[in-house]
């Protein structure tokens, strides 16, 4: 494809996903990463002296744990079954980590290339590495990336929706149900908070994935979009706040804004999860 066309395309498609995630972002997810992460966490006299005065938080469901040991820091329904809406890709990502090659070239389907949402412009018959496609799920939150992810590892999203919830039983998530790798609403595709910090704390585990949660931009060189992804965690790139070392947003209507977002100061690192923000 002609390059000068590459370019076009990409810097109409780039403002197409920075509107999206500048809506994504709107809401005031900052109220509870700021109320809860920072003042409850770092500020430990606050929980000594107050220990039954719990914040006030606007999400319907939330919970932060201690990402060593898991310790609940403070909850609220976190047992209820929600929508994570893109959150669903940090099950995703750590699924194909565990079971692919990440240097191993997937072929990009007609099926991958049609999906609604958020994408990376993957083209049919393109030839990205695994590890690239996680890449895009992960930074950019592409839903193309997620399919062509699926099809690579079990031949179709539903034999991949079959292979990853019997992955996570295993690993202890014994309240999800996916039906899809990228989190598209569907009314039996749900989770909990208290799923999705276990998720998170067994995948920082793991050091490939820590470094692409992590990333706050990357070059994205496609087959016919060559930009630069952008993380669309605020607190990571727009509005950085010391200690935070990964995040991962989501949006549909059915799920209102989700958020994960895991940070370190000193000694101390903790996972927090918030679902209909």
């Amino acid at each position: 494809m002609n390059k000068k066309y590459k370019n076009k395309l990409g810097s109409l498609r780039s403002s197409k996903n920075n509107l999206i995630f500048d809506k994504i972002a709107k809401k005031t997810m900052n109220i509870f990463i700021i109320s809860i992460l920072l003042n409850l966490v770092f500020q430990s006299i606050t929980i000594a002296e107050k220990p039954n005065e719990g914040p006030k938080i606007i999400s319907e469901a939330a919970i932060l744990i201690e990402e060593s040991s898991g310790r609940v820091l403070y909850e609220k329904n976190a047992e209820r079954l929600m929508y994570p809406a893109s959150l669903t890709k940090v099950a995703t990502a750590i699924y194909a980590i565990e079971k692919g090659n990440l240097e191993d070239l997937v072929t990009v389907s007609e099926r991958a290339r049609q999906v609604d949402g958020t994408r990376v412009y993957l083209e049919v018959g393109e030839k990205v590495s695994l590890r690239k496609l996680i890449q895009g799920l992960l930074i950019n939150s592409g839903n193309d990336a997620g399919v062509a992810i699926a099809e690579y590892l079990d031949g179709s999203e539903e034999e991949f929706a079959a292979s990853i919830n019997d992955y996570l039983q295993g690993i202890g998530l014994n309240r999800t149900h996916f039906v899809n790798p990228h989190g598209l609403f569907n009314p039996d595709h749900t989770t909990t908070a208290r799923d999705l910090a276990v998720i998170t704390q067994y995948s920082m585990k793991n050091a490939d994935f820590r470094e692409i949660f992590g990333t706050k931009e990357l070059k994205w060189d496609g087959e016919v979009w060559d930009t630069t992804i952008y993380n669309h965690h605020k607190l990571m790139r727009e509005r950085p706040y010391e200690g935070i070392t990964g995040g991962k947003t989501g949006f549909v209507d059915e799920s209102k804004h989700t958020l994960i977002t895991t940070a370190k100061r000193d000694n101390m690192s903790v996972i927090a999860v918030v679902l209909k923000g």
